[in-house]
């Protein structure tokens, strides 16, 4: 059986504005895959996230991400498609001024959900996964950064993404917490979750290698672990 095909770029054009950013883009992620996205900042690793995410209109080529078709998504789509990926950014982007618990049920209601008892459950699950079941009363300022990223993971747990997209997740973290939020991230990936990961931190690689797309020279391409 072939394997399922979640997000597949085929001589896609990145643009910001007028700009190209990156070009013949020909990129494929299948079913359970973890994925790298590296590149020296300013290759374009964060526009290529966002044209995945809905925030940067694919003008060219074909697009295809969980479902949905990149070229002539309409803004009206975009909240769906976010629901069916799960986002997890480098500055956590969590509300401090309410509880993790509150964080997390105000995504469940943002996207729908209305069973309070459905809801408590599904928080107890996803902040289980990450080892912060006991923390659900505290405000993230109350937590340290790799505290804040789990938590942020869960929430992209939330609605059971078919893809998570992890945009330079341990960018602010020391490299102690940062293999932490790592093996998190990899548990998750063992349990099914298809993770495609931006980062620049090279020795997460060497110590969990996987398949790497590097960002140069305004292309994308697949490269042997060995020569990062």
């Amino acid at each position: 059986m072939m394997p399922e095909t979640i997000l597949s770029l085929s001589n896609a054009a990145i643009y910001q504005r007028e700009s190209l950013i990156l070009s013949e883009v020909n990129v494929e992620v299948t079913k359970g895959e973890f994925v790298y996205l590296i590149g020296k900042t300013g290759t374009g690793k964060s526009s290529f996230m966002k044209t995945l995410y809905g925030d940067i209109p694919l003008q060219e080529g074909e697009g295809n991400i969980v479902s949905f078709n990149l070229n002539g998504l309409k803004e009206k789509q975009i909240p769906f498609l976010r629901r069916k990926l799960g986002v997890v950014f480098q500055d956590f982007k969590l509300l401090n001024d309410r509880s993790v618990k509150d964080n997390l049920l105000f995504v469940l209601k943002a996207t729908g959900w209305k069973d309070k008892k459905a809801m408590d459950a599904k928080i107890t699950e996803v902040l289980t996964k990450v080892g912060m079941q006991s923390k659900n009363f505290k405000y993230p300022y109350q937590l340290s950064g790799g505290e804040q990223q789990r938590i942020a993971i869960a929430r992209a747990l939330l609605n059971d993404p078919e893809l998570i997209l992890a945009d330079e997740p341990t960018g602010n973290l020391d490299p102690q917490t940062s293999v932490e939020v790592m093996e998190v991230l990899q548990e998750i990936n063992k349990n099914g979750n298809t993770i495609l990961m931006a980062t620049h931190d090279y020795a997460l690689l060497l110590k969990y290698p996987s398949k790497t797309l590097k960002c140069d020279g305004q292309k994308v391409f697949e490269v042997v672990q060995k020569n990062v």
